[in-house]
């Protein structure tokens, strides 16, 4: 039997038609000239306004050069401060390290040159005709009596940054190392074009899905708004995507169906929505939007009254794969606690995590590596990361961190400032809280990365966190497998698995033969099917139709959707089967 792994999960906008669609450059054009005869107006304004990381010589060449327009103005260049200006104002946020940066507080306006501004308002006041304003923050220069939106998710930005075909916004870096583009984008960039985008919502009258080269898709406002509101009532899947790695395995190429041709797949994000897309089927058409338009738009009844008051508009629940199986082992590595966390970054909670088995080689003896070794000081550990590092030496891992036994459905839990380390031969589940960028390497096996560069350690932000009470004994006590049965009926059992009373996650398995009842109890769930074929989730009540997952998909329960049911389906029927549910705790 061949994979049912779903790459391209969608949501189907109901009650809108081919009507709302738009395919193809010369069809997207032909509306927006349709639309043009209907303006009484003597001058009829454009807005073409971007996301970062929208190719801009595409755009002029689909649509603006094809309007025949009396004004044409780009806002990148018209508008806003020249590059040098822009990164000095940035500089503190960007800083000079190689990864890592501090959250942003600005806002585009902060950006405007006045005097361009003012000579370009004044110019198109003096237009009778036809006026296109494109760019990035092109609502901020007019009123326009037709808004288009042009998105794309941020893994496809991350893609174009690889490949030196964007630079950053602003910026003059194609070539720049991806790394430190990755870096701007996260830390800059996107929080700056968020805060912008989240008060336009509703002002958008298309969205242009731009995130296949010379491939667009144009839909209405209201279909796109009415597929996030659908989404934030029903289950749901965002789109997963995968990588390879220096460390990377074989396993999810059969589960996943991935191509076989490639070396490795290192890593699966299947739900962070911060990164990932969100597919809407609207007609006969899949468009293909960022997922984090459904938090900024619908945070209370995606994640629910209390968890919007606790994180804002931030989807707190992050689950992704790492995939050793025929690999090696993942750097031994560290996360902030959230003090540091604050300090250095900016942020307002840290990456706390923990690892599920997914799978597990059984032909071999399989590891993670957690804590630190009894007796271990932060001088010999950290000064011998440091000779190590320096070539003086080897750092044998397994001297200073517990070497722990793993086998397939083990749980260990990571509060931050733990060190840690999942081995060869695994199959990780991470469920964790979403900041994804504060990983510190303290020792890589002496390997290069696969661009052939040496990665980034970081050995002075590990020695700031790195807690030391986290030795053997308290680590097997606190962090290894800590399950307990918390309830169980006919043809079910729950078990809680974790997290640490330290981090904010908890996690619940579910074993069942038979239909189990869970309720969101006003908060956001994460679930995976860890165990068997497929599962049905159904509503009680019929607020949704059904849902069907497959073995290792990750889904979402939005909070408003509350009662829901989760039964084996197709092959499973009849079997055990098993779901992990993450949550945040009250």
């Amino acid at each position: 039997m061949g994979s049912k792994y779903d790459k391209q999960p969608y949501v189907e906008v109901k009650g809108y038609g081919n009507e709302n669609v738009w395919n193809g450059y010369e069809d997207i054009v032909s509306e927006i000239k349709s639309r043009f005869k209907k303006l009484t107006t003597e001058r009829k304004v454009i807005a073409i306004d971007f996301y970062p990381g929208v190719r801009k010589d595409e755009i002029e060449t689909g649509i603006v050069n094809r309007l025949e327009s009396d004004l044409v103005v780009y806002t990148d260049e018209d508008i806003f401060e020249d590059i040098d200006t822009v990164e000095e104002k940035i500089k503190e946020v960007v800083t000079d390290d190689r990864v890592f940066g501090r959250i942003s507080l600005h806002t585009l306006e902060n950006f405007i040159d006045e005097k361009k501004l003012n000579k370009v308002k004044e110019e198109i006041n003096n237009v009778t005709g036809t006026v296109v304003v494109y760019g990035v923050g092109a609502d901020l220069l007019v009123e326009p009596d037709i808004y288009i939106f042009a998105d794309l998710a941020r893994w496809e930005i991350q893609q174009r940054y690889r490949s030196g075909d964007i630079p950053n916004w602003k910026g003059r870096n194609f070539n720049e190392d991806p790394l430190r583009k990755l870096k701007r984008g996260y830390f800059f960039e996107w929080r700056v074009a968020d805060r912008y985008k989240k008060r336009r919502f509703n002002k958008f009258d298309y969205i242009l899905d731009t995130n296949l080269k010379n491939n667009p898709k144009m839909i209405t406002g209201d279909s796109f708004r009415a597929g996030l509101k659908e989404t934030a009532s029903r289950p749901f899947r965002v789109v997963p995507f995968f990588d390879p790695g220096v460390w990377g395995g074989q396993w999810m190429k059969e589960v996943c169906d991935l191509d076989r041709s490639m070396e490795n797949y290192a890593w699966c994000f299947d739900c962070v929505p911060e990164e990932n897309s969100l597919l809407l089927k609207v007609g006969d058409t899949v468009v293909e939007i960022p997922s984090i338009d459904v938090v900024l738009t619908h945070p209370r009844e995606l994640l629910g009254e209390k968890v919007h008051g606790r994180f804002g508009a931030d989807f707190p629940i992050r689950f992704d794969f790492l995939d050793t199986m025929g690999g090696q082992n993942l750097s031994l590595q560290v996360h902030p606690v959230v003090e540091y966390a604050q300090e250095k970054f900016g942020l307002h909670y840290t990456q706390e995590e923990s690892y599920y088995l997914l799978d597990a080689k059984e032909d071999v003896d399989t590891y993670v590596y957690l804590g630190v070794k009894d007796g271990m000081t932060k001088e010999k550990f950290f000064g011998d990361l440091r000779k190590a590092q320096e070539g003086e030496g080897d750092f044998n891992a397994e001297e200073y961190s517990n070497k722990i036994k793993a086998k397939k459905h083990d749980h260990f839990l990571i509060p931050p400032g733990t060190v840690h380390c999942s081995g060869a031969d695994t199959m990780v589940l991470e469920i964790s809280s979403t900041p994804n960028l504060f990983t510190f390497k303290l020792w890589d096996w002496g390997r290069l990365g696969m661009d052939g560069k040496p990665r980034p350690i970081n050995i002075a932000h590990g020695e700031e966190v790195v807690q030391f009470d986290r030795d053997t004994k308290w680590t097997m006590e606190n962090l290894v497998n800590k399950i307990e049965v918390v309830a169980e009926g006919d043809g079910w059992i729950e078990e809680r698995t974790g997290l640490h009373e330290k981090e904010f996650i908890e996690t619940r398995r579910h074993w069942f033969t038979k239909k189990v009842c869970h309720n969101t109890n006003g908060g956001v769930n994460v679930l995976n099917l860890v165990e068997g074929d497929q599962a049905i989730i159904e509503s009680p009540n019929n607020k949704f139709e059904p849902f069907v997952v497959n073995y290792a998909e990750t889904f979402i329960i939005p909070a408003s959707v509350g009662e829901y049911t989760i039964k084996p389906y197709g092959d499973s029927v009849g079997k055990k089967i098993a779901t992990m549910k993450a949550y945040v705790r009250n």
